[in-house]
């Protein structure tokens, strides 16, 4: 088995990394997406996204991938550690730079090691030997690995790195027939406050819908990337992490798991959530508007993609990271997952410490609100 790092994924055979991924997992670990991200500078050059992929080759032939970057900050990771970062910092000690295997930019559980489902136990202990001397060998302060499903969390603790717990909001499909259907598990005052936000687009004279998965006109793209900035330039938090080159390279290569919605007023596109929708989950990211109107919001970014998994038989909506106004409006809270190799030993030590206690209140939280939904069913 040949170990080695790369710095651009366009290295690699398209076919060949497709093919380590089965049809229910991430989008985002698919070649065109990440390939995308460096093709647009997204990655690599200022961004603070080093790419720095570890692939595994056997006789000559890809058999593992694993997604990862050297980072100088902690920006558009969503597993935050700045606390960590800081209390480095007062101590003397250089977080950054660091190593991160995931995605950039995208709060969305999948696999960090691609591979065959046989290799995994196999593969992921040696993708942490070999990942823990890169960060020794590189000077880096600490390897993490974002969003990984929860098998492959538990063989990267396994393997010495720290499991921590956080949470999203999802909406699950628990069979429903309508929308109707989906109402009835909610308490009344729930009932009445969504069947009137969801109502509200209609009397505002707005359509929604889903643009089909055919490639995109250069409008539409040009139209996507403008409401992409109306929010991220909006907020203190926002940060421009994807260009005009990126919108238009998904457009063209990614089309066919792009679920764009598209709100129109009067004919014009006045409001929009860039998704993506693959095999049964369907996944949000980035909403826009031109134009305020009441619950537009939430009925772009959450009632339309609960309706459409309903009418389509998706199992689960993911809508992004954050958000307790999510909780409300049906979507249960859900644990994601995030693995730390700290190198300094006292920092290691305070933070394994810090998670445990963490990691107790974050699984009663979650047990508590799902009880407390109405959409949990109890035998």
């Amino acid at each position: 088995m040949e170990v080695r790092i790369i710095d651009r994924i366009g290295a690699i055979d398209r076919d060949e990394w497709n093919a380590l991924i089965s049809p229910a997992q991430s989008p985002f670990v698919e070649y065109d997406w990440l390939h995308g991200l460096e093709e647009a500078k997204c990655t690599g050059g200022e961004s603070g996204w080093h790419p720095v992929h570890f692939t595994f080759r056997d006789a000559g032939k890809l058999v593992a991938a694993a997604p990862a970057y050297v980072k100088e900050n902690s920006e558009g990771e969503f597993i935050y550690d700045w606390s960590w970062a800081e209390a480095a910092a007062r101590a003397g000690i250089s977080y950054y730079p660091k190593l991160v295997f995931g995605v950039p930019f995208t709060p969305v559980t999948g696999p960090r090691l691609l591979c065959p489902d046989e290799l995994r136990k196999t593969l992921v202990p040696t993708l942490a030997e070999v990942a823990d001397a890169f960060v020794k060998k590189a000077g880096l302060s600490s390897a993490h690995v974002l969003f990984p499903e929860a098998a492959g969390a538990e063989l990267w603790e396994s393997a010495g790195f720290m499991h921590r717990l956080s949470t999203q909001f999802h909406f699950v499909n628990d069979g429903y027939k309508t929308f109707e259907d989906f109402l009835t598990r909610l308490p009344s005052k729930k009932r009445t406050q969504l069947r009137r936000e969801r109502g509200q687009a209609a009397k505002d004279g707005i359509t929604i819908e889903t643009h089909p998965p055919t490639q995109p006109d250069q409008e539409l793209v040009s139209t996507m990337y403008e409401l992409y900035l109306t929010t991220v330039d909006k907020f203190s938090w926002g940060r421009r992490y994807l260009n005009p080159r990126f919108f238009e390279y998904v457009g063209k290569h990614f089309f066919h798991r792009l679920a764009w919605v598209l709100a129109k007023r009067e004919g014009r596109v006045i409001a929009s959530a860039f998704n993506l929708k693959k095999d049964k989950r369907l996944f949000g990211r980035y909403w826009g508007t031109f134009e305020e109107h009441p619950f537009l919001h939430f009925n772009v970014c959450y009632y339309h993609g609960v309706d459409e998994c309903i009418r389509e038989g998706l199992s689960v909506f993911e809508p992004g990271a954050g958000g307790e106004h999510k909780r409300v409006r049906g979507f249960l809270p859900t644990i994601m997952h995030s693995t730390h190799l700290i190198e300094h030993p006292g920092l290691d030590h305070a933070i394994r410490d810090y998670l445990r206690r963490e990691r107790s209140a974050v699984i009663k939280h979650v047990d508590q609100e799902r009880a407390e939904s109405g959409l949990v069913r109890t035998t």
